[in-house]
This record gives structure tokens, sequence and C-alpha cells, in this order.
């Protein structure tokens, strides 16, 4: 490779990955842990969903609980489902029938009532929920049944900067964490080519006994070799889910004149059918279990991800059922029906089985791959060490810029901001494992944990323990402490989750509660590792104050 080439890949590698270094190590660390999202759930709740996997939702108790509370008649009611899991997210809409919805005060027709569901902006009684299906009646709002898997599931794609009053086509938190994915497939690449010609030889170079800079530099080397494609394949499918609305807009403009949705329905993304309401009531009882069973049967137990009441009580009421084919009969399928119910007869049917896309099986595959939820626990272990070895890039990266940027023939004014870049970086980095750990003891031990305590508690937490190692200026101290922090912290997790719940190891095991138990051995086996790695870079540090003092003699 010729001088200038380098030059240009190695600038733009260096640029592109100091500035989104420090945010991308969140997305890494925090979508990590967020492949044990719904064991994280079944952790904090204690309860378990394994040996309850054909429970099923039942629909006539969940309507009647909430017609106890709302008038039912009129809404659209829309129930999310997660694979493995026993809690369901519920979305009920204001009625459509106007001689039942009541009138708007002055001051709600300026201002939108806030709901409390992942940032929707909601009218008059609408509600998002949890629901889960053991406890049945349990409709807990959003923000009271929050757990740290749902929070660190949404860390991962900055969901809590949404917050921001900043919106350019996309909320801020959104936006934000597409350009920083844009950014890193850019950063990959040109990591890439800088190594491109000594690929093979660099990678199986290691000199953990060499000055800090080569020792950082191996491992940045072999470690981005081994994670590309893991890295490759989350940059590219993070783009595609987080900044879909900025890829799709000119599309839309160029071919459908700009007219909102409609290229989604080309796409085939949600049902956009029409139900519009009769104001007339339905003179039979509505069994929807029984819709649901013939779909599931019909879709050789196939999953079912949502089902979509439409107009309930109404004449015009209709039932659509969307979801994925079994994974042993088709790995892309998604199917949907749609039930008239008033005619108990089917308008439409997309069979997950036959009736297969080339866009189904596109956005199948970026889901899969994304989520990793087309393998077992084997797969999610994988998909953890991956992105963890990424987090570990990220930090070697950092430290190789500064180590390369400390020589006389700088400016002093600019080593030292170099240094405090770093420095912020690195302390703001490394806090997030113990903070992390705690937070898990915390929400625990407080019980009935809230949005607003997850919130105050991590990010509060997080902001002194960074602001305590800033000060301190010291980098290898900072590496040193966090990593005991936040290994000891782990391995408290399981003896929290003993004593405030009763869930100890050996109880999870004899019971079958693998989820929970999964969580708790996760935990343990995190530590060990994070205590490993302390003393050796104890033993590392010895070695070099033992040659040092052989050398000055």
């Amino acid at each position: 490779m010729n001088l200038r080439r380098y030059n240009i890949y190695f600038h733009t590698h260096t640029i592109s990955g100091i500035f989104i270094c420090a945010i991308l190590f969140v997305i890494f660390f925090a979508g990590s842990y967020s492949f044990f999202k719904k064991d994280i759930t079944a952790w904090q709740s204690g309860t378990t969903s394994k040996g309850k996997e054909n429970v099923k939702v039942n629909y006539r108790k969940l309507i009647d609980s909430l017609d106890q509370k709302y008038n039912m008649q009129g809404r659209d009611l829309s129930i999310y489902f997660q694979e493995q899991s026993l809690n369901t997210y519920v979305d009920m809409s204001v009625t459509k029938d106007s001689t039942l919805a009541p009138k708007k005060k002055k001051h709600q027709l300026k201002n939108k009532e806030r709901g409390g569901g992942r940032g929707r902006r909601r009218e008059g009684d609408a509600q998002y929920f949890k629901y889960n299906v053991i406890k049945g009646a349990d409709t807990s709002s959003y923000d009271k049944s929050y757990d740290m898997g749902e929070f660190l599931y949404r860390l991962h794609f900055l969901a809590q900067l949404n917050a921001v009053p900043i919106h350019l086509g996309a909320p801020f938190g959104y936006l934000l964490a597409g350009l920083v994915a844009f950014v890193f497939l850019f950063a990959l690449i040109t990591g890439l080519l800088l190594h491109w010609d000594k690929i093979v030889s660099n990678f199986f170079v290691f000199r953990p006994w060499s000055k800090a800079k080569t020792v950082w530099t191996d491992s940045h080397t072999a470690l981005g070799i081994i994670g590309f494609p893991y890295q490759f394949i989350y940059a590219l499918t993070g783009i595609i889910l987080i900044f879909n609305t900025a890829i799709i807009a000119p599309f839309n403009y160029l071919y459908y004149k700009g007219k909102p949705g409609a290229i989604y329905k080309d796409l085939d993304y949600t049902d956009s059918r029409e139900y519009n309401y009769g104001y007339s009531k339905i003179n039979k009882k509505v069994d929807i279990t029984a819709y649901v069973e013939h779909t599931r049967n019909l879709w050789h137990n196939g999953f079912i991800q949502r089902v979509m009441i439409k107009n309930y009580g109404d004449t015009a009421m209709h039932i659509v059922v969307e979801g994925s084919a079994n994974k042993k009969d088709n790995f892309s399928g998604t199917g949907r029906i749609i039930y008239n119910i008033q005619h108990n007869k089917v308008v439409y049917h997309k069979s997950p089985l036959t009736d297969v896309t080339y866009i189904d099986r596109i956005r199948s595959l970026i889901y899969r791959l994304h989520f990793g939820n087309y393998g077992g626990y084997g797969l999610k272990i994988l998909y953890f060490i991956l992105g963890m070895m990424g987090c570990v890039v990220i930090i070697s990266g950092i430290l190789i810029w500064l180590v390369g940027r400390e020589k006389n023939t700088i400016p002093v004014h600019k080593r030292k901001f170099n240094f405090w870049l770093a420095n912020i970086f690195i302390a703001g980095c490394m806090t997030m494992f113990p903070v992390t750990s705690l937070t898990f003891i915390a929400v625990k031990i407080h019980g009935a944990t809230t949005r607003e305590f997850t919130f105050h508690f991590y990010f509060y937490g997080w902001l002194l323990l960074s602001i305590f190692y800033i000060i301190r200026k010291n980098l290898r101290t900072t590496t040193r402490e966090t990593i005991l922090l936040g290994s000891v912290l782990s391995l408290l997790i399981p003896v929290a989750n003993g004593i405030c719940s009763g869930n100890w190891i050996w109880k999870t095991y004899a019971s079958g509660a693998t989820d929970i138990l999964i969580f708790d051995l996760f935990s343990i086996t995190i530590a060990a590792v994070g205590l490993y790695s302390f003393y050796k870079i104890q033993q590392r540090d010895k070695q070099k104050i033992a040659l040092h003092a052989l050398k000055t003699r």
C-alpha cells in the first residue's frame, strides 16, 4: 500500500473512531446485556417463564378488567407478544364512538397528553401498559413495570435521549444512534483497508510484555479482525433498523409523492386498512381466544407476534393476527390474517408458510441477525462475547490514540487536551460496568421499581462515578478499579437475588427456572472473568516494576 492511501485510511479511521467511541461503547455494552433481556426480566420479577410456555393470554379476562375501568366499546386494542416471555405489551386507543368519548377541554386541545409508553403521545384515556400472562389482571402502567432488561435494551439505541427537544425527522436519541452506526460502519471499512496488507501477519502478533502502545495496538488489531464480521453485521443492521426513516424518505418523495405511510404499505410493515366504526353494537359473544388458536394451528404452531382488535363491540369489529412461522418450517416467513367478526369469515390471509415474499426474507434476516433470536443460549453467549470484544477494541483504540500523541513534538496544550479527552472517555466507558452491576442489586433490593427510580439511580450513579475518576486523572487506576469493583458487584447479584427473592441458585436449578438461573450464572461468570483480568493486570504491573528495578541497578 502506498503512503498516501495509508495516511488517508489511517486518519479517517482514527478521526471517525474517536468521534463516536464513547457512545459506541455504551451501545455495545448495553446491547450485549440486552441479549439476555427476557432472562433479566424474569430475574428481576422473580417469575420464570420456563415450563409455562403454553400458558395463553386470557383475552376475556383482560378485556373484562379493562372494561371495568374504561368502557371498551369502539376501542382498538393491540397486544404485542415476546418469545419465551410471560409479559405482553398492550396498546389501547381512545374510543371511536363520539357518543361515548369525553369532550376535550380547551387545554387538552392545545396540549396532547403524554402517555407512559415509550415516548408516545396520547390523547384522552388511551393507555399503554405491560400485561403479565400469569398475573392476569395486573395492568401495570409502562412506567411502573419498567425493569433493567427494558432499560438496557432501550439504552443500546439511546432511546432515553429522545427527551432532548431536538427532532430532525426522528427523535434525537434514535437519530444519534443511527448516525453513530453509520460512522461506525465507515470506521470498520477504513480499519480493514488500513490493515489489509498485513491482515494475516498482524493477526498472529501479540506482545504482552512490550510497551503500552504495542500491547494496545496488538489487541486492537487482533480483536478487531476477529470481531469484524459481527461488528459489520451490527453496524449495517443497526443503520437499517434505527435509520430506516431517513433511508426510506427520499424514495417516499420520489415514488410516492411524499404520501405518509404509502411506502410502508407496499413494504407490508403493518396492516394499513381502515376499519370504519359502524355505531351498531354486535349482538353476539366474541371468543377472541378461538380466533387466535385457529390461526396458531393454521400456521403449524407459529409464533403469534401481535393481536389487534379493531372497533371492539361494534358490527365493524375485526381481529387482525400477525405472526411468524415456526423456525423449523420457515426461517423468514411472516403472516397476517384478518377476521370479520360479524360475518365470521376470513377477509384476508397471508400465510407465513407459503406466501413468503422477498421483502419478508430481507426483513426477517435483518431482525434475526441483529437480535440473535434464531438460536438458543449458546448463540446469546457468543454474541455477548463478541459484543464485549467490541468494547475492548474501543478502549484499546482510545489508548492507542492517546499514546500515539504523547510526543515531545506535540505542543503541551494539545497533549493536555488529548489526555483530558481520553480521561473523560475512559472514565465514562469503564464506569458503566460497576454502575450496571450496582443497579441490578439496587432494583432487587428496592423491589417494585419504576422507570424514574431506574433512571435516577443509574444515570446519577454513572455521572458521580465518572466525575470521581475524571478528577483522579489516572487511566490505569480507572481501568483497574472499575474492573475490580464491577466484578465484585457482579458476584453479589446472585446473593441479592437469593436474599431478596429466595431464588438461590440451587433452588432455581431444582425448580427448572432456567431463565433466572442463567442470569445468576451469567453474573458469576462475568465476575470471574473480571477478577481474573484484574489479577493478570496486577501481575503484569509487578513484573514491570521488577524489570524496571533491575535496569536501574
